[in-house]
C-alpha cells in the first residue's frame, strides 16, 4: 500500500468525522420551526415544558454547535415505574431514559461533556430559589438546534421520556455556548489521532 493511499484514507475518514460531529451548520428555516413546534406540542415534553421559549431559541439558531447545562434532583424514594408500576429506584429509571437518550444523541453527532454528582450545599448564592437538592449535573453538547428537536421528536427517545419524568420531581436545562479554556478539542485530537495512526501504518508498510 502507497504512503498516498494511506493519508488519502486517514483524509477520509477525518472528513467523514467532521461531518458527523460538525453537520452542515444550516440554521433552521420558519416552516421546519413550525414542523418542529407542533411535532412537539404532540409530545408528553409539551406536558413540562414550556414551547414558547423553545419557539425564541430555535428562532434564534445560528446553526451552530451548543452545550445544554442540566441540572435533576433525583427522587430520593423509590417511585413507581411508569409502565409496570412497581417500586422502583429513581437511578435506575434515569439510567433506562439514557440507555435511549445516549444513542440518539450519538447518532445525531452529539456527545455528554459533563456528568457529576453535587456532594454540597450552595456555598455562592443570591437572588435565586433554595437548593431544592439536586442530585446531578449534566452537560450535553449538541450538534445543532435541529438536531436538538430532531432528537426530542425521535421516537426512540420518546419512549424513554416517562421513566425520565419519573425519576426527576426538580430539573432545569439550559442552553450554553461553551468557549474552550486549555484544552484541545476533538476537531484537533480527531486528526492528530489519524495522523499518527497514517504516520504509523507507513513505517509498517514501508
Amino acid at each position: 500500500m502507497s504512503p498516498l493511499v494511506v493519508w488519502s484514507v486517514a483524509a477520509l475518514l477525518y472528513v467523514a468525522f467532521r461531518l458527523w460531529y460538525d453537520g452542515l451548520r444550516r440554521p433552521m428555516t420558519a416552516g421546519e420551526i413550525d414542523a418542529f413546534i407542533e411535532e412537539a406540542r404532540e409530545t408528553s415534553t409539551a406536558e413540562v415544558n414550556d414551547l414558547a421559549a423553545l419557539r425564541r431559541f430555535l428562532e434564534a439558531d445560528d446553526g451552530r454547535e451548543f452545550a445544554m447545562l442540566n441540572l435533576v434532583r433525583l427522587h430520593p424514594e423509590r417511585v413507581a415505574h411508569p409502565e409496570t408500576g412497581r417500586a422502583t429506584p429513581a437511578a435506575d429509571l434515569l439510567r433506562g431514559y439514557l440507555s435511549d437518550f445516549m444513542p440518539t444523541l450519538l447518532r445525531r453527532g452529539g456527545v455528554p461533556l459533563l456528568q457529576a454528582r453535587k456532594i454540597g450545599p450552595y456555598v455562592d448564592a443570591w437572588g435565586t430559589e433554595p437548593d431544592p437538592g439536586w442530585t446531578l449535573v449534566g452537560l450535553m453538547r449538541y450538534r445543532s438546534r435541529r438536531d436538538m428537536m430532531r432528537l426530542v421528536t425521535d421516537p426512540r427517545f420518546l419512549a424513554g421520556h416517562s421513566l425520565k419524568i419519573a425519576a426527576l420531581p426538580n430539573t432545569f436545562s439550559f442552553p450554553t455556548r461553551p468557549s474552550p479554556v486549555g484544552f484541545v478539542g476533538p476537531r484537533v485530537w480527531v486528526a492528530m489521532l489519524l495522523a499518527l495512526l497514517a504516520a504509523l501504518a507507513q513505517i509498517a508498510l514501508s
